[in-house]
């Protein structure tokens, strides 16, 4: 009897040698070991490459951004400022100073109004109390090389030459504002008090007053500057009229003999 083909291949099965878990390949395909990359057939098998030595390195992170600058700490500019900001923080400081009077003024509105740091003030000049002073000093140190003029003459005419002076300050622009900053602060402030007495007992009327051979010379200089004092008060500062806008010869005209009357009258 003649054998007939089976229809159906017999299904594959363990131990069979085909079909999923067996070992064999199929006819003519490519042998590929395991742990091997799979390859496209008819390509040549591939060695796999050797196993990376370690874990891969970390990716270089962004550089830290720079340390914030802490408050009140000077940037490198300001640390590297020049004479003249030194110039501009005393400019500042009396305009301060003028308009708002010692006590409402801060370090902080000085740097703020000079446009630089409030520690670079600390640095050029230390407290309020020390910025205060070296602005007024700077701004009279040019007319306070002048009492020798007015004391060392003669005495029948010291009360015009002081006369002169303390009106020829006041009507400077230059000197008038570190002036309004003094007699403002010096109202309430013991401060600015004693550094308007250093400026105007120290540099001027003591000098007058050495030269006085009368009877209680220290009363006699500082009635005298009472009343040159009481006068640019009420004309620069309280601004009373007429007195605020009298020609400037006439004030001195009636003011100068009785701060003469004041200082060598018996």
């Amino acid at each position: 009897m003649t054998s007939v083909p089976h229809p159906h291949p017999p299904k594959a099965g363990p131990g069979s040698g085909t079909g999923p878990g067996s070992d064999a390949a199929e006819p003519g395909a490519d042998v590929v070991e395991p742990g091997s990359s799979a390859v496209e057939p008819g390509s040549s098998a591939v060695e796999p490459g050797p196993a990376p030595a370690g874990p891969p390195a970390p990716a270089e992170q962004p550089p830290a951004p720079a340390e914030r600058r802490g408050r009140g700490r000077p940037t490198r500019t300001q640390a590297a400022a020049t004479p003249a900001t030194r110039d501009l923080i005393l400019a500042a400081a009396r305009e301060e100073f003028s308009a708002r009077g010692y006590d409402k003024t801060s370090v902080r509105g000085i740097a703020k109004a000079a446009g630089v740091d409030s520690a670079l003030v600390h640095r050029y000049f230390g407290t309020k109390e020390q910025i205060f002073e070296a602005a007024i000093t700077v701004a009279f140190a040019p007319v306070l090389t002048e009492p020798s003029a007015i004391t060392d003459g003669p005495l029948d005419g010291v009360g015009e030459r002081l006369a002169r002076f303390v009106f020829g300050v006041w009507e400077n622009p230059v000197t008038r504002t570190p002036l309004l900053a003094v007699v403002r602060s010096a109202v309430n402030n013991e401060t600015a008090a004693a550094i308007m007495r250093r400026l105007v007992a120290a540099q001027l009327m003591r000098r007058i007053a050495d030269r006085l051979d009368l009877p209680d010379p220290e009363l006699r200089a500082e009635l005298a500057a009472a009343q040159l004092v009481g006068a640019a008060v009420l004309r620069y500062v309280i601004k009373v009229e007429p007195l605020a806008s009298a020609d400037v010869e006439q004030i001195i005209a009636r003011v100068a003999p009785v701060v003469q009357g004041h200082l060598t009258q018996p």
